[in-house]
Formats: structure tokens, C-alpha cells, sequence
């Protein structure tokens, strides 16, 4: 059983037989019929994710490698709030006529600040500071801006990223390590999602600022089932998950602002059978 497997089945679990329902409350979410989306979700739930040892997709049925490193880079390389410079329609629902889903994500990356060292965004400044001061206890991103909150078409769910990198004893090479941290998450549709897209970016950083990808530890503030996925997620944790494959990363590439979602491989991918058309609560 890979470890992603393992740690998908655990939390689910955990969330299934000791969480709470807000079955009755008032919600926000609705389901495309309007029916209120409850859902049974868990407060403070921390993952860790060892990228030394394994990358953490699942088998029990496949995450889109190439896809989720696409929506990746649209945020953090091509720092967009447009649709239309994303290869897939996940965000479509939350667009505008103009493709533009406000100043959320991508917007906030391109944003520059001034810092002593000059005019920088935060993805610059997360690079500037991992090659120039690597043991800084101050590399961090952060999305969700309030004074901004107004103009988001959707607040951001994962938001913030926490850089720490590490000198293990007896290697040369300096280890990245980092923390996300996750407002809200629909488990059944984004956890792996998630997942798989910071770890490719940590695996990315390493490589252009000269480290090895280390732990990535996934904070979650309320990791939630919806109630229509319930039967879905509790089919899902029944199977029969596979050994994790190997991840490729062009080893080329020396600069972030190069890597294309085609910088990136699984040799010996197996997966369960695909779930389609999940309900999105909206």
C-alpha cells in the first residue's frame, strides 16, 4: 500500500465514524438541484507526506498528474486569474464572461511587494530566499488577502505555503520542507488534487534552488465529506490500493519559470477504476 493510500484511507475513516455532520445547520454550499450540501467533516486535520521516500498519489483510483501540475504553474509560474491560460475547466463555474475569477490565486502571486532587496512577488521572493537565505524562518506565501476578499470569485481554499529547509546529517544537499495550509477541503474531490500539486512544486524549488524535496505536512482546517459522497468514499477505501510509482521530473530544467506540465512523469502508475461525474457542491 503506498503511503498516500494509506494516509487517504485513515482520514476517512477518522472522518466517517468521529466526525460531525452539519446536517440541519445553515450551509452555504447547495448542490446544481439547490438542495443544501451537509456534509461530516473533522477540525484540524494534519497530514504528512515524507516526498523523500515516495511521491503521495493515490491507486485507489488516479489523480491527473499532468493536469493538477497545469493548474499548479497557472498559479504559481503564469500567476493568472484567467481561465483561458488553464488547459482544463475546473474553474470555469467560477469565472466571469471574461475568463477572469477575480483577484484571487494567480492574482495574488503576481501582485509585487517592496522588500529590502527590491520590487518582488511572493513566488520571486520564495526562490530569492531559498537560494540567498535558506535557513530564514520567514519563507512563506499567503492567498487570501482580505482587503481583496470582495473582488475573489471564490475565497481561497488551500492559501498558504510555509517553507523550512533542513541540514540532515552527513548530506550535502540542503532538504526543503513545508507546510500547507487548507481553510476548507472536499476530500472526495480535491484532497489528492491538492496533494500531488504541492508536492510537485516542492519538488520543482528543490531542483532550480540546488536542495532534495523533504516532508510536505498538509493542514486542513475543515476536511469535510459531502453527504452524496459518503457512499462513494465508502466504496473507495474498500479497495485494493497499489504500490506507489516513481516520480520523474526533467532534470533539465534549472529555472522555475521553464517547467511546463510536461516536465513530469509516473513510471508504473497503477490505479483502481476512475469515479466519474462527482457531484460538486457549489
Amino acid at each position: 500500500m503506498s503511503m498516500a493510500d494509506r494516509i487517504f484511507i485513515d482520514m476517512c475513516r477518522d472522518i466517517l465514524e468521529n466526525g460531525t455532520s452539519t446536517e440541519g445547520e445553515k450551509v452555504r454550499p447547495r448542490w446544481e438541484d439547490g438542495t443544501p450540501a451537509y456534509t461530516i467533516k473533522k477540525f484540524g486535520v494534519v497530514n504528512r507526506y515524507d516526498l523523500s521516500r515516495e511521491f503521495p498519489i493515490l491507486t485507489l483510483r488516479k489523480t491527473a498528474l499532468k493536469s493538477a501540475t497545469d493548474e499548479m504553474l497557472w498559479i504559481w509560474q503564469s500567476k493568472s486569474n484567467n481561465i483561458h491560460d488553464l488547459h482544463s475547466h475546473i474553474w470555469d463555474q467560477w469565472a466571469d464572461e471574461d475568463g477572469s475569477i477575480g483577484k484571487a490565486y494567480g492574482y495574488q502571486m503576481g501582485v509585487k511587494h517592496s522588500y529590502k532587496e527590491g520590487m518582488m512577488d511572493q513566488v520571486d521572493r520564495v526562490i530569492y530566499d531559498l537560494k540567498n537565505n535558506p535557513f530564514s524562518r520567514r519563507i512563506m506565501t499567503n492567498l487570501y488577502v482580505h482587503q481583496d476578499l470582495h473582488e475573489m470569485n471564490l475565497y481561497p481554499c488551500a492559501y498558504s505555503m510555509t517553507f523550512n529547509v533542513t541540514q540532515k546529517k552527513d548530506e550535502e544537499k540542503l532538504t526543503l520542507n513545508a507546510i500547507l495550509n487548507q481553510r476548507s477541503q472536499d476530500v472526495l474531490a480535491a484532497n489528492n488534487w491538492n496533494v500531488v500539486q504541492y508536492a510537485v512544486l516542492m519538488y520543482m524549488l528543490a531542483q532550480v534552488c540546488g536542495m532534495k524535496a523533504g516532508e510536505l505536512v498538509h493542514v486542513i482546517a475543515d476536511a469535510h465529506i459531502y453527504d452524496r459522497h459518503i457512499p462513494i468514499i465508502e466504496e473507495l477505501i474498500k479497495r485494493e490500493p497499489y504500490d506507489a510509482p516513481s516520480f520523474w521530473l526533467n532534470p533539465e530544467v534549472r529555472d522555475f519559470y521553464e517547467f511546463t506540465r510536461n516536465d513530469v512523469r509516473l513510471d508504473g502508475y497503477e490505479a483502481g477504476e476512475q469515479i466519474k461525474d462527482i457531484p460538486i457542491a457549489i
